[in-house]
C-alpha cells in the first residue's frame, strides 16, 4: 500500500470503528445460552432454564423504553425461560446523550415478562443513588418481587430449590451468612443473585451459583491487551462469564445499557439463558 492510499485509509478506519463503537455495538443485543453443570444440583431438576439481565440502564443511549420492550419480547415468545432474574440497575445517572426515564416506566414494561417459576429482582447501585424506595416500590406495584438479604423457597414440580437475594455490596451491605443461617439444612441447591460481584469471596460455600451483573463486562475488551477498566476491586477477575473458584460458581453478565460513556466493544449488550444440570444429567434436554 502506497502512503497516500494508507493516509486515506486511516480516517475511513477511524470512523468505521468510532461508528461500530459508539453505534452498532451499543445498539445490538445477543441472547448468550450457557450451560452450567453445577455438582449439588438434583438430577431431576436438570434443564431449569433462567434468564439473567441486569444493568438495563432504561435511557442510556441506543437502551430506551422501546428496546427494552423487545427484549421482553424476546424472551417471552422465543425463549421461554421458568424463571426470570433481574439483578439492579435499572436507571442511568450522568451518562454522555442518555435521558432519565422513571423506574416506574421501566417497571411497567418488566411487568410483562412471564416465567412460570416468576420474576424476581435486586437492586444496585444506580437504584439506590436515585432512590431504593421508589425504584422498589416501582417494581413490587407491578408485581416484581425485590428481595434485599431474603431467601425464598421455590417449589413448582419437578423444581424445588432456594433462590437468595442479597443486597448490593457498595450502597446496601449485604450479610450473606446471615441469610443463609436462615435456610433449612435441608438438602436443596441454593442460586443466590446479587448485583455486585464483587461479593463473591464472602458468599457461603452453600450457595451453589451466584449470579451478579455490574461490571458490564468493562464495556470494552481490547485483542491481546483485554479489558482496561472494570468497576470492580478485583479487577478483571469477575468482569464477564463463568468463573470457579474453589469448587464455588459465579456467572457475571455483561448486561444491557451503557454507564458513563455510551461505548461497546466487544462486549455487546446482552441477555443471558442460562440452563442448569446436575454432574450426574449432563445430557438432560
Amino acid at each position: 500500500m502506497n502512503r497516500k492510499l494508507f493516509l486515506a485509509a486511516v480516517p475511513l478506519a477511524m470512523v468505521c470503528l468510532g461508528g461500530w463503537v459508539f453505534w452498532v455495538e451499543p445498539s445490538s443485543l445477543v441472547v448468550r445460552h450457557e450451560t452450567i453443570v453445577l455438582p449439588r444440583w438434583h438430577e431431576e431438576q436438570s434443564g431449569l432454564t433462567l434468564a439473567l439481565m441486569s444493568d438495563l440502564h432504561v435511557g442510556s443511549p441506543h437502551f430506551g423504553l422501546e428496546a427494552l420492550e423487545n427484549v421482553v419480547q424476546t424472551l417471552n415468545e422465543e425463549e421461554e425461560p421458568d424463571l426470570v432474574l433481574l439483578a439492579g440497575d435499572y436507571v442511568i445517572h450522568g451518562v454522555l446523550g442518555g435521558s432519565f426515564v422513571a423506574p416506574e416506566q421501566t417497571a411497567a414494561v418488566l411487568s410483562r415478562l412471564r416465567a412460570r417459576l416468576g420474576v424476581y429482582a435486586v437492586l444496585g447501585n444506580h437504584d439506590w443513588w436515585l432512590d431504593g424506595d421508589r425504584v422498589r416500590d416501582a417494581l413490587a406495584c407491578q408485581g416484581i418481587a425485590v428481595l434485599e438479604d431474603e431467601a425464598l423457597r421455590i417449589t413448582k414440580d419437578p423444581f424445588d430449590f432456594w433462590l437468595v437475594g442479597l443486597n448490593d455490596v457498595w450502597e446496601a451491605p449485604p450479610d450473606p451468612d446471615a441469610v443463609v443461617a436462615r435456610i433449612p439444612d435441608d438438602g436443596l441447591p441454593v442460586l443466590a443473585f446479587t448485583h455486585n460481584p464483587d461479593l463473591f469471596p464472602a458468599v457461603p460455600a452453600r450457595i451453589d451459583l451466584t449470579l451478579a451483573g455490574h461490571t458490564h463486562g468493562g464495556q470494552v475488551r481490547f485483542p491481546f491487551f483485554g479489558t482496561p477498566v472494570v468497576p470492580s476491586r478485583y479487577g478483571d477477575r469477575y468482569a464477564r462469564g463463568h468463573v470457579i473458584e474453589a469448587g464455588r460458581h459465579l456467572f457475571v453478565t455483561s448486561g444491557l445499557g451503557t454507564s458513563i460513556l455510551p461505548v461497546r466493544f466487544r462486549v455487546p449488550p446482552e441477555v443471558v439463558l442460562l440452563r442448569l444440570a446436575s454432574s450426574d444429567a449432563r445430557n438432560v434436554p
